[in-house]
């Protein structure tokens, strides 16, 4: 365990390094951030005025140098100030983080909820009319972007029987405001989630041990979730893990559609239209951070599922 840790922190640093560094590089492609404190492109700001704007933002210093101090900040707990907004990195992110991780636990819940049982009874009910309608479910799921997901749910629900709002998060909880979102959210990974369990089923079920379980007289219930489920599920919790962690990052199409006020739509892609630089590494940091935890866990639950997977072999 403890050698696991340690190759999984070094591989961790090393991610983190190569992310941030590959952000500063193509931040250098964009427009001159300086850009958002001077209208009209610069019309009416000296040359020395210009120099000292650049000196007071540190953009005068060579890259490696602005990327020392930023990582040096950062190791201190400050991302910075966002140049668009005038406010500290960190407290921008606190406030639209939580909205996130909302959103990211009703679809996950959702997808979890709908894509693993229905893997299952395909893969029992191989052949027959469940089998075939789960996998109708996924292939539409897979096709269907979440913006058409979602826009369709919205005009169904919201228009057409006007039974849930069409979007929007009120500062009091209203568990309506969720429910399409989460779906239009979750969806697509329920899809993916009923074809990793049903084709992990459909080989843990053709295996010997499951034969001689059945052989000897197990009820098929319990053979079903207690043996196969529980082999099963290796892939599909890893996909689901990972899954998590990307829209604890925001998603950004979905907050979009349904005006959600969360990480992605606030932070992130405002960030990236403003060349908000301080912003926008901060967001990216925090984002490997959760990706990287995410990966981590997904990994140490290998062992809690099936103790036969050894993390000195799933390190990688």
């Amino acid at each position: 365990m403890a050698n696991f840790l340690a190759r999984r922190f070094l591989s961790s640093l090393v991610s983190v390094i190569g992310a941030t560094i590959a952000i500063f590089v193509l931040i250098q492609f964009h427009s001159d951030p300086r850009e958002l404190f001077i209208p009209d492109s610069g019309y009416g700001i000296t040359q020395e005025q210009w120099e000292a704007l650049g000196e007071r933002m540190g953009l005068n210093d060579p890259l490696w140098k602005q990327y020392l101090t930023w990582v040096g900040n950062t190791l201190r707990g400050d991302l910075g100030v966002s140049l668009a907004r005038d406010r500290a990195v960190v407290d921008l992110i606190k406030g639209k983080i939580g909205a996130t991780v909302q959103l990211a636990i009703g679809g996950w819940i959702f997808a979890i909820a709908l894509g693993i049982p229905m893997g299952v009874l395909a893969a029992v009910k191989r052949g027959t009319f469940w089998d075939y309608f789960g996998r109708g479910m996924a292939i539409v799921g897979q096709a269907a972007p979440p913006f058409v997901t979602g826009l369709v749910a919205i005009w169904f629900f919201a228009v057409w029987l006007e039974w849930l709002p069409a979007g929007g998060r009120s500062p009091d909880f209203n568990w309506k405001e969720y429910l399409l979102p989460c779906m239009a959210l979750g969806w697509g990974a329920a899809a993916s989630l009923m074809r990793l369990t049903r084709s992990s089923m459909l080989e843990v079920m053709d295996s010997e041990y499951i034969r001689l379980a059945r052989a000897k007289g197990v009820g098929w219930n319990w053979v079903i979730y207690k043996h196969a489920l529980r082999n099963a599920l290796i892939a599909p919790v890893t996909s689901a893990l990972l899954v998590f962690s990307g829209w604890l990052n925001g998603a950004l199409v979905v907050e979009i559609v349904f005006s959600w006020p969360g990480i992605g739509y606030d932070a992130l892609f405002r960030a990236v239209n403003d060349n908000d630089f301080p912003l926008l590494l901060g967001t990216v940091f925090i984002f490997i951070l959760i990706y990287l935890v995410f990966a981590t866990i997904a990994d140490i639950a290998y062992t809690l599922i099936d103790p036969r997977v050894r993390l000195g072999n799933s390190a990688d």
